[in-house]
């Protein structure tokens, strides 16, 4: 059953990765005059949710102290290197009893506005899980009822999220977002593509 429309909204920004493939903290990366977590932030920030709750691993010392966490319930994932599976368990309990919707955003994907999530958010309807259809594909972020909440924090490993919505593909809505999957920044030449994007859109 889905949650009442009252029920609140958070945002679970998931940035506890290790960056192994980067070999640098991401989180941390120069971005539009702060760093690529402050855009994650920015974005929770500025979709109106009740509560944004951030899920901190590798590095997180060093996040802590570089990037503005207010208004955020700061959760630490120590078993960050078992994948963002591992993050959602972690920060499951901090979530509010009065929040019926989550939305997972990542830190790594700075593409991602507060236009879409409110787009997201607005299109779901009743449903148990709704995610972004783009025009080359499914892509994040994406948004679950409470009642999904015990198979969220169920899940093992990187793509535990998305095996979920292949298993429970009849209680997925995918909603229309306008242009291309947003970049997910895991390796140099990934940040290379963002901040070439970037400058193109300047």
């Amino acid at each position: 059953m889905p949650p009442p429309a009252e029920a609140g909204v958070a945002a679970l920004v998931l940035a506890a990765g290790a960056s192994v493939r980067l070999g640098r903290p991401k989180q941390l990366l120069p971005y539009r005059g702060g760093v690529l977590l402050d855009a994650a932030l920015d974005t929770a920030r500025e979709s109106s949710v009740d509560q944004i709750v951030l899920a901190l691993g590798g590095s997180a010392g060093e996040v802590v102290r570089a990037v503005d966490t207010s208004l955020c319930d700061v959760v630490l994932n120590p078993h960050f290197g078992e994948g963002c599976s591992s993050s959602i368990a972690a920060a499951l309990p901090a979530v509010r009893p009065d929040i019926g919707v989550l939305v997972l955003l990542l830190a790594d994907e700075p593409g991602v506005g507060a236009d879409t999530v409110r787009h997201l958010l607005g299109g779901r309807g009743d449903s148990l899980i709704a995610v972004c259809r783009y025009d080359d594909g499914i892509g994040h972020p994406f948004a679950f009822a409470r009642p999904v909440f015990a198979d969220l924090a169920a899940l093992h490993g990187d793509k535990g999220v998305w095996k979920l919505i292949e298993r429970q593909a009849a209680d997925v809505r995918e909603v229309r977002v306008a242009g291309r999957i947003p970049l997910d920044v895991d390796t140099e030449e990934d940040y290379r593509h963002l901040l070439a994007e970037l400058e193109g859109a300047r």
